[in-house]
């Protein structure tokens, strides 16, 4: 067949790839391990419309609404609604059903791109928070308390603050307080908790943000809980927001044409959370430990998981390769493929979907490379830019400016009319209207040579730029 797509991944299925990336049913393992098989195996059978019997997500009345209702009490919202565009169309709903137009909202500058686009569609202000860094391996550490609620104190017309909680990295920190001191000056609290869906299956793992007060989450259900790539699920606590008006904003930017594939996964990922999820990750829990302790005895590699055990950054810097190298190595030469690489390291997402194969063949292969690959040298230092960006214009200003090609050096001291985003995680390091600095350019140059890809930026060669003419 000239079929592209299926036979790539057909050919991935077929060498039973080991997964510690997204989504987190881990292709389709926890549906067999648990007796789903029969159901997903069927699935297309399912694709459908809005029909008899089928109800209607963006006015639900029976078999939706019933399912939405289920996931609230599991999740312990008030309200929950099933997202199939992602949890970028939950973000986007949330600040735009909490924002009017010119109205300003704070927020983590290491927020995904999505938040930025909400900006530029519903016309806010952003104001943002430094995150903090960890400089041995590159890893955003999320916000730091003291720094958010004087930016909170600095900004008390904003509307609403929303932060990622938590990082990419699994880094958490004290929401409570942030949603707390927020509330008394009468700011919304949104959080981004797309890599947290599963926190809420163990005492073991940091508390989630509802437990911790926030207003108004969105999860990717799909990257750490078993339900398919794209589907999401936005909850509401508390009397804070109007949920009519989130609802009109879901209508106008999530499809009218939902899938029942992806609402089906939601509804098969809530009823695994809730009648056997604690038991999976307790397992997940064991078997994450094992691999801490045996991989103690490789001097070559040290691992990060401070905060959710789930996500494990294995640092490469010892081996003398990049975390680029690492990743291709670990795919080509071992089949296990990772969520991301750093120029320091890879990130492993570990979900209920992993079982102990999974660990045993990475400490197999990481102790396999440490013999054969290890250069007996450590990688040189790269200083991760941590200056915010001048604001020149805000994002809906200058996206829709004229702009212009140029050379990107010529570009250092311009403003920017295109974002610089390093993918994944998808966070943005310049975006439209920001002043270009030498600093940004010289570490994407530097970076993009090592491996790393940047997205945002439409000339992939990194030789131009697009600015903001005049």
């Amino acid at each position: 067949m000239k079929t592209k797509i299926i036979n790539q991944l057909k050919e991935i299925v077929d060498i039973d790839l080991i997964s510690f990336h997204v989504p987190g049913h881990k292709l389709g393992k926890v549906y067999e391990k648990l007796g789903y098989l029969d159901i997903v195996k069927n699935i297309y059978k399912m694709d459908t419309t809005e029909i008899s019997g089928t109800d209607n997500l963006h006015s639900p009345e029976g078999i939706i609404k019933e399912s939405q209702d289920r996931a609230a009490q599991v999740f312990k919202s008030d309200k929950t609604y099933y997202l199939v565009n992602g949890s970028t169309c939950g973000i986007q709903s949330a600040i735009m059903g909490v924002c009017s137009p010119n109205d300003k909202i704070i927020v983590n500058r290491d927020c995904h791109q999505s938040v930025i686009n909400a900006c530029i569609l519903g016309d806010i202000e952003p104001t943002y928070i430094l995150p903090k860094i960890n400089k041995e391996t590159n890893i955003l550490e999320g916000v730091d308390i003291k720094e958010v609620l004087e930016t909170i104190d600095k900004n008390l017309d904003a509307k609403a603050i929303l932060l990622t909680y938590p990082t990419y990295y699994g880094i958490t920190y004290d929401l409570e307080t942030i949603c707390d001191y927020a509330h008394n000056r009468g700011m919304v609290v949104i959080v981004d908790e797309a890599h947290g869906s599963h926190l809420g299956l163990s005492t073991k793992l940091p508390r989630t943000a509802l437990q911790q007060g926030a207003d108004i989450v969105i999860q990717s259900a799909h990257k750490t809980l078993p339900s398919f790539t794209q589907s999401s699920m936005l909850h509401i606590k508390g009397d804070k927001v109007d949920c009519n008006k989130i609802c009109s904003i879901l209508r106008i930017i999530e499809s009218s044409s939902p899938s029942y594939l992806l609402m089906a996964s939601l509804d098969l990922a809530v009823d695994i959370y809730e009648t056997k999820g604690e038991e999976l990750m307790n397992d997940l829990l064991i078997n994450i430990k094992d691999f801490e302790e045996k991989i103690k005895d490789n001097k070559l590699i040290d691992i990060y998981n401070e905060y959710d055990k789930t996500k494990i950054f294995i640092s490469s810097k010892k081996l003398g390769i990049t975390g680029y190298n690492l990743d291709t190595i670990l795919r080509d030469k071992y089949n296990i493929q990772v969520e991301l690489a750093n120029y320091y390291g890879v990130l492993l997402i570990c979900t209920i979907g992993n079982d102990r194969s999974d660990f045993k063949n990475m400490i197999d292969a990481l102790n396999d490379i440490s013999e054969r690959y290890s250069l007996n040298k450590m990688i040189n230092h790269i200083e991760y830019p941590m200056i915010i960006p001048e604001k020149v214009l805000n994002p809906r200003e200058a996206f829709y400016k004229d702009k212009k090609n140029v050379k990107i050096y010529d570009s250092i001291g311009e403003v920017c009319g295109e974002y610089i985003i390093p993918y994944p995680p998808g966070i943005s390091l310049l975006s439209p209207g920001e002043k270009i600095s030498k600093e940004i350019i010289d570490y994407i140059l530097l970076c993009n040579k090592k491996g790393m890809n940047i997205s945002g930026i439409k000339d992939s060669n990194l030789e131009f730029i697009q600015i903001v003419k005049d």
